[in-house]
């Protein structure tokens, strides 16, 4: 057999293989049910394509474990849908920066005291700080404003600090006090007739 490639003898580089025909008879060995089996969900179309924790249809894990409890509105944070979360700095981690300096949520990311400028820096008290610094944060604790303003600097607020809701109960209804005798006789006698 000659090498050389024509028509007569080209033929592709692996063997290709037969697709299988399903449902073509019971001689073809996939004829009757195809190869499914007989009955149930597995023999169904689409029944391969089953979601992310589906358990046959038996209360799946994800409900069969408690739930989260307490309330979830906005004012339940961090819990529930409106959680928040704040990046903490401490002034400790301060003495990185020299005096006069200006502090924001950037050069803390700079000098690798965050990771990210997305989330909210809150300045905690930890620690002492002896430096005269400017700092720019979205919140502080009260200790840390203390601190900062003891040692000559100045803390700006990016956010302004939410104010907690007070409740009001509801104050019981008073008795009325009784009319002193003489009030209520004047009030029941008829007005003297002019002459």
């Amino acid at each position: 057999m000659s090498d050389e490639l024509n028509l007569s003898n080209l033929r592709p580089a692996q063997e290709r293989s037969k697709r299988k025909r399903i449902g073509r008879g019971l001689g073809s060995g996939k004829g009757r049910y195809s190869g499914r089996g007989i009955k149930g969900q597995k023999s169904r179309a689409g029944s391969h394509a089953m979601r992310a924790g589906f358990e046959g249809g038996q209360m799946p894990l994800t409900m069969r474990i408690p739930k989260l409890r307490g309330s979830t509105s906005k004012d339940a944070m961090p819990i529930g849908p409106f959680r928040t979360s704040t990046q903490p700095v401490n002034l400790k981690d301060l003495d990185r920066f020299k005096a006069g300096e200006e502090v924001t949520p950037e050069t803390l990311k700079a000098k690798g005291l965050i990771r990210s400028v997305r989330k909210d820096v809150k300045l905690l008290g930890v620690g002492e700080l002896s430096k005269k610094l400017t700092i720019t944060v979205h919140a502080a604790s009260a200790t840390a404003r203390e601190k900062v303003e003891a040692a000559g600097g100045t803390l700006t607020l990016l956010k302004e600090p939410k104010l907690k809701k007070v409740r009001r109960h509801k104050a019981a209804p008073k008795a009325e006090e009784p009319e002193e005798p003489a009030a209520a006789e004047a009030a029941e006698a008829p007005p003297a007739a002019e002459e």
